[in-house]
């Protein structure tokens, strides 16, 4: 239990900006809509599969067609938790940095292989523009 709290502290802390992912992972769901128009994410890693350990997330940002600089932009993974495995729930999250036309990266953790629940926010001045729920299977 002290190794997965020590993997859930070390992978918190782990959100810098990075190279370029090539690969898409995800395919979008709808676009959110708001008073500007529909929001529309688009979020891929490199590699296009993540792995255990570092990974690097991408998430593109649209409104009504333009690309939104001014977000703040995170990703969180969740792998609920496996009582039959003895295994709590896991959660780890990275911040990203704007790269210019709506592009946002980090490099994160994720913590193990499996079925990961993700969710990708964006927000201006402190209000949520868009989210979207997506499953990632990390190898």
């Amino acid at each position: 239990m002290r190794t997965m709290s020590l993997l859930l502290a070390m992978a918190v802390t782990a959100a810098a900006a990075c190279s370029s992912p090539q690969n898409s992972t995800v395919a979008n769901n709808a676009p959110a809509t708001t008073a500007a128009g529909p929001v529309d994410i688009t979020f891929t890693t490199d590699p296009a599969e993540p792995k255990m350990g570092d990974n690097t997330f991408q998430v593109m940002v649209m409104q009504a067609g333009q690309p939104v600089n001014d977000a703040q932009v995170s990703v969180e993974f969740v792998m609920p938790a496996m009582p039959q495995m003895n295994m709590a729930e896991m959660r780890t999250k990275a911040d990203l940095q704007p790269t210019g036309n709506g592009t946002y990266r980090a490099t994160g953790q994720v913590m193990m292989a499996g079925n990961w629940d993700v969710t990708v926010m964006a927000m201006k001045n402190g209000q949520e523009i868009a989210s979207k729920k997506l499953k990632v299977a990390a190898k």
